[in-house]
């Protein structure tokens, strides 16, 4: 599941990327389908985020070739994508996605 925020920033992304070079933003759609992908997995390569979005059970995965991670949290069996973590933005600023 991809949150709205989360989703509204790959489109940000892409389009930025695709401004940038065309067929970039596609490329960017590919990794992060790959990640969303591994997310389905029965063990997804995921790493603890640090800080206070560790308590609320936040991980994250990098995407490959892309200075970006998928920012994930799980409820029950759902692994939601709550952002599209630019690495060089501040890195909890998602955190007020979070539902404790």
């Amino acid at each position: 599941m991809v949150s709205r925020e989360a989703a509204q920033e790959l489109e940000e992304a892409v389009a930025w990327y695709e401004k940038e070079q065309p067929g970039l933003g596609s490329r960017l759609i590919a990794a992060f389908e790959h990640a969303a992908l591994l997310l389905s997995e029965p063990n997804p390569p995921l790493v603890p985020v640090l800080g206070n979005a560790a308590e609320l059970g936040a991980r994250k995965l990098i995407l490959h070739r892309f200075p970006f991670s998928l920012v994930t949290v799980q409820h029950d069996q759902t692994i939601t994508i709550v952002a599209l973590a630019h690495h060089s933005r501040p890195p909890d600023y998602w955190l007020g996605r979070l539902n404790p």
